[in-house]
């Protein structure tokens, strides 16, 4: 067994390049067998093992920057720089991260979890390199559809235009271009990759320019204009020697001779280097490498047959699930509407509604920001969008949200999933900012819906605006009112009471309805009467029925899952402030202003005061006060 012995990266090059295939067929099955048990991304960390394995053979981690994007292609890296022994908690309580995390490891320069970032991260590190004079080398992998974001094109427009040295590493797992990868592509790149071919290229360009300083410059580019027209002819790279940067590739991917080969002369190189590999998403599992999609995250399954295992309950309906469902009656029944993904079709449940409706959805690639462009140009043509994306990746169009949806007031509809906590993938992708960064914006409806029947009437009901609207939703079951909760019709701005009571009034919203109900229960057998509302709105709020219950009830706690600050609780606060409302008893409960660890969703939810036995003490406390 190699992988034992690799403690760290030094470990690494005392082997030979001819034992580096076996290494990584040892970390490939460590990592099957790993997110076997513990769920995680699989098939685009399998498709990069070789690529690790040559990059920390190559390079010097961590005096040399490597940075991962995207972050969850990150696990044989982790396997490779000292977390092998901790591999198995991967995505555990008290574990190792599913992403880069600068916490973690000093091999993980930086945090990352979004898409499309490495580049400006690493040519952030190159300048400050220069500025500060040090000499290490900064390498940025972008690969699993990174590259479709804007700010990876934005940084790579700056990079070459400023021309630090820096290396790029583009990942394409896309089968379409795997034809490229031939003999002749393979022969000229190791030609043009060594140091002495890039020598004479710049000692031929200093002689044509002296000696023949008439003609010299215009056959210069006579002959640039020669190579380039060879290279594309053979490479598909112009695209990034127009942008400034010397290409190579595209390479296979999971030739690790190959790959150290190039990767030992491209690093002698100055200025911006693109080096194209190609990999095989899944490689080297065969369910994977067949259902790349099904396998890029997964749940616990088994090694042999690839099928996931059976959860210890029935499966029941998400919320994601159930929108989706939803959306695809609402668009039998009306042709304007019209569906919006960013790289999630499946993650957001439109997977259904693609199949049904391919002409009337648009997947836009990890591009959020115009994603939200692209939908209120769509509404402005007098259609109706529903963009579906998680909560945490809806951060980056913040702008646009602002600008193109509400100033303009256009009928866009942000089906915002994974709301709140959404568990093992942690502080990257807990959605629990967007209650406080969407209620300041003039113009929008923000809404939560407590179950499945509030979840499809809110999707009804906003099909009559004509102003943008959000529906936020959360990871989870999305549960059957019971019947002894009257369900009662959506209307603008109105919450609802499900439970009357006499002590005190829990106001909540969204995915903290069923437990506060729960917690009203609780608080029976204690002889203390709670009342239970529905708030719904978010934006607006239902100010008539909240300062009914100020004057009704002598004490209010509200309850939502998102931070605390500038959120659902907070505008109750400002309203009763705003009315010259007297102090009386009132607790928020939500989430800190913290960036929240990975663990079980439930784990976290009981971690930050959130069950409904925790809801029910919390009140206690306030009334004994």
């Amino acid at each position: 067994m190699l992988l034992e012995n690799i403690k760290t990266p030094q470990d690494l090059k005392k082997l030979t390049v001819e034992k580096l295939p076996d290494l990584a067929a040892e970390v490939r099955q460590r990592i099957i067998n790993v997110v076997s048990k513990t769920g995680g991304h699989l098939a685009s960390s399998l498709g990069v093992v070789e690529l690790a394995v040559a990059v920390h053979y190559c390079f010097n981690a961590p005096q040399d920057t490597i940075v991962w994007d995207v972050g969850h292609q990150a696990y044989a890296h982790k396997i490779l720089t000292g977390r092998n022994e901790r591999f198995d908690t991967l995505r555990q309580k008290d574990g190792i991260s599913g992403f880069p995390s600068k916490q973690e490891s000093v091999y993980d320069p930086f945090s990352t979890g979004h898409s499309s970032t490495a580049v400006s991260l690493a040519l952030g590190k190159a300048a400050a390199r220069r500025i500060r004079g040090t000499q290490e080398k900064i390498v940025a992998i972008v690969g699993d559809g990174a590259l479709t974001g804007g700010m990876c094109f934005e940084a790579l427009n700056h990079a070459g235009h400023i021309g630090e040295d820096i290396l790029v590493i583009l990942n394409s797992n896309d089968l379409a271009i795997a034809p490229s990868v031939g003999a002749l592509s393979i022969y000229l790149n190791k030609i043009i990759s060594k140091p002495i071919f890039n020598r004479f290229k710049e000692a031929r360009d200093a002689f044509l320019k002296q000696r023949l300083p008439r003609i010299g410059p215009r056959l210069l580019r006579l002959v640039d204009r020669f190579e380039e027209l060879l290279k594309g002819l053979i490479i598909p790279g112009i695209f990034f020697e127009e942008m400034g940067f010397k290409y190579f590739g595209p390479l296979d991917g999971h030739n690790i001779g190959l790959l150290t080969d190039t990767l030992k002369n491209i690093s002698l190189l100055r200025g911006p280097v693109l080096l194209h590999v190609v990999t095989k998403k899944g490689k080297g599992f065969e369910p994977a490498e067949k259902a790349p999609v099904k396998f890029h995250g997964t749940p616990c399954f088994d090694v042999v047959s690839g099928e996931v295992e059976a959860p210890a309950e029935p499966a029941r309906l998400s919320f994601t699930g159930a929108f989706g469902i939803k959306l695809v009656e609402l668009a039998e029944k009306n042709r304007d509407i019209v569906a919006i993904t960013a790289a999630m079709p499946e993650g957001t449940g439109l997977d259904c509604f693609a199949a049904k409706f391919p002409d009337r959805f648009f997947d836009v690639g990890i591009a959020e920001q115009h994603a939200v462009g692209f939908a209120a140009g769509l509404a402005r043509g007098g259609l109706k969008p529903y963009v579906a994306v998680y909560s945490t990746f809806l951060q980056r169009a913040y702008d646009q949200i602002a600008e193109e949806m509400c100033l303009q007031n256009l009928g866009v509809v942000l089906c915002i999933d994974r709301a709140g906590i959404v568990g093992e993938d942690g502080p990257t992708h807990h959605g629990i900012f967007d209650m406080a960064y969407l209620r300041p914006l003039p113009n929008i409806t923000v809404m939560a819906p407590a179950d499945k029947d509030d979840l499809e009437a809110m999707m009804e009901f906003v099909q009559t605006l004509e102003s943008p609207a959000a529906i936020r939703y959360p990871r989870d079951i999305a549960l059957v009112r019971p019947e002894q909760y009257a369900f009662t019709q959506v209307r603008m701005g109105r919450a609802e009471v499900l439970k009357e009571g006499s002590d005190v009034v829990l106001l909540a919203v969204g995915s903290m309805v069923h437990p506060c109900l729960d917690a009203a229960q609780v608080l029976e057998g204690l002889h203390i009467h709670a009342a239970v509302v529905n708030a719904r709105f978010i934006k607006p709020l239902d100010e008539a029925l909240i300062l009914d219950i100020y004057h009704r009830y002598p004490a209010i706690v509200t309850v939502e899952e998102g931070v605390l600050k500038g959120g659902f609780g907070s505008a109750v606060l400002e309203l009763l402030d705003s009315c010259g409302k007297k102090p009386k008893p009132v607790k928020l409960l939500g989430l800190p202003s913290e960036f929240i660890t990975f663990d079980k969703r439930k784990a976290l939810l009981e971690r930050y005061g959130l069950t409904a036995r925790q809801i029910a003490e919390s009140v206690k406390e306030l009334l004994h006060k």
